[in-house]
């Protein structure tokens, strides 16, 4: 079973999945794939076991 982190843009609401293999580190700068606000990755986590996930990998 592939662990993956769903994510939400707390800007424009777009919700998506990655991989946490394909994220940065939870405190690094991300931004969203569809309005390009910028804010630390672990704020775009839209659960906290999203961001247990984050944290994990």
């Amino acid at each position: 079973m592939e662990t993956y982190v769903r994510l939400l843009c707390p800007e424009c609401g777009k919700t998506w999945q990655k991989s946490p293999s394909e994220l940065p580190d939870p405190t690094r700068t991300f931004h969203c794939p569809g309005c390009h606000a910028s804010r630390r990755l672990s704020e775009f986590a839209r659960t906290e076991h999203d961001l247990q996930n984050l944290r994990n990998f």
